[in-house]
């Protein structure tokens, strides 16, 4: 019998794969409901998602285990063809240079064009092609931060401009801080590779190009609901948070608020504030030391509505941290109606806006509608009264992969390939995104089921 604790998307995913094998186990969830962050909401129309709206077309195993579930029909792909983003400077909306890949462009023109940049950063962006051999050379051997990173590429300008702002929307982090070699190891290839970014990017799109982002018609909460409805019921305990485990015989003893259980192995798949109130003092001080909470808020808008409002072409916007008092928290508003097809009635508007929550949580769901309708109100114009409303706080959600990450998660392996039996997966470790979440747990679940043969 597998122990389970965490019924995130990992910890589901480990869950729903142990079903398909005929494997045991039983899932600890400390919430009423399963799938973590990954939640759906639909109302009159809305399709509204409380947490990521989608997953990297590029990373297939959230697409694999859709077809896998029978949602095939489902997989629909960002609206590309509109596909913008735009920095706030200010309280304008200045876009992104089309063809950029994060903060590297893949083409010239729309760059030398564009508003975003000073000339000082056109340059920079210019001679960064030739600088590939001494770029290469020069790379250090250690991990370094992401501003380090984009800095020696492009400058001070650039990493303050694009990818702070960005890598802020994504991991609500901060570029000082944040390890380019686990936020962002296909970059840290193409330095290895070509030494130049442009050169390796203006390759790249040289192939076919793809859909950036992929999501389900019906929303992500189907994909949670597909898995849930492949588990064992008498599997589940919900409202069941684990108290502790520890050692006993070959496998684990876990102690609930309903009492005690032995299992053979178990897999922890908790946010990492919760796993190192369950691991040792060695292991619990390789975890990422700090997360970061984030507020979702959803504003819905009739088509009547819509009529009035002026929302530029595109998927959104980011505000870099830091630029203007009066819009900060804020990280970034997606134009949801505009990012993915089917998404609300004909001619209405969806937008959600995305605060960094520490200072925030504790406001009521009023003020932080109230918060960000004036917010956005101050950028896309005056906006009307929503006709639908929705508030998710996610708090201590996004772990901060600082600066020797990598390193401290070999040492972490180390330490489990010596403890029989237990698992961490999650956010925490080796990935963020939806398909990294997935990854882990179904290969999880490969492992547990390797290990168990080996037994018999």
């Amino acid at each position: 019998m597998i122990a389970i604790i965490g019924g995130g998307l990992a910890g589901l995913a480990t869950a729903y794969q142990l079903a398909c094998d005929g494997i045991d186990f039983t899932l600890f969830e400390a919430s009423s409901r399963l799938g973590g962050i990954v939640e759906t909401v639909s109302q009159d129309g809305f399709i509204i998602e409380c947490g990521p709206d989608s997953w990297v077309t590029e990373k297939p195993a959230a697409r694999e285990l859709a077809i896998e579930l029978g949602l095939e029909d489902q997989i629909v792909p960002s609206n590309d063809q509109w596909r913008r983003t735009y920095v706030l400077q200010g309280r304008e909306l200045v876009p992104i240079p089309d063809g950029m890949r994060m903060m590297v462009p893949s083409k010239w023109g729309p760059l030398l064009e564009s508003p975003l940049f000073s000339w000082q950063a056109r340059l920079a962006y210019l001679r960064e092609p030739k600088r590939g051999e001494e770029l290469k050379a020069t790379a250090p051997a250690h991990d370094e931060s992401v501003a380090s990173f984009v800095r020696r590429h492009f400058g001070d300008e650039v990493t303050r401009t694009i990818a702070g702002p960005l890598l802020a929307a994504v991991f609500g982090g901060d570029v000082e801080q944040l390890s380019v070699r686990a936020v962002m190891p296909g970059f840290v290839r193409m330095e290895a590779e070509q030494g130049s970014l442009v050169n390796a990017i203006q390759q790249l799109s040289q192939q076919t190009p793809q859909p950036i982002f992929t999501t389900l018609r019906s929303g992500l909460g189907t994909l949670i609901e597909a898995m849930v409805n492949k588990l064992p019921p008498g599997s589940l305990r919900l409202r069941q948070p684990v108290l502790h485990f520890q050692a006993k015989g070959t496998g684990w003893r876990i102690t609930t608020a309903a009492g005690e259980d032995d299992f053979d192995a178990v897999v922890v798949a908790t946010p990492p504030h919760v796993t190192r109130s369950l691991l040792d003092p060695r292991m619990a001080a390789l975890l990422p030391p700090d997360s970061s909470s984030s507020i979702v808020v959803a504003l819905a808008f009739a088509p009547e509505q819509a009529k009035t409002m002026r929302i530029p072409r595109g998927f959104g916007f980011v505000v870099p941290p830091g630029s203007s008092p009066q819009m900060q928290p804020l990280l970034a508003c997606t134009f949801v109606d505009q990012k993915f097809p089917a998404r609300v009635p004909q001619g209405a508007i969806l937008l959600r806006a995305f605060f960094s929550g520490e200072s925030l949580l504790g406001e009521t769901d009023d003020a932080l509608v109230a918060r960000a309708h004036a917010q956005l109100g101050r950028v896309l114009g005056p906006l009307p009264q929503p006709v639908q409303t929705l508030v998710r706080r996610w708090p201590l959600s996004l772990p901060q992969y600082a600066v020797g990450h990598l390193d401290r998660m070999a040492e972490l392996d180390s330490l489990l390939r010596a403890t029989p039996h237990l698992h961490l997966i999650g956010n925490a470790y080796y990935g963020v995104g939806l398909p990294d979440l997935i990854r882990q747990g179904r290969a999880t679940a490969v492992q547990l089921r390797q290990a168990r043969q080996l037994v018999h």
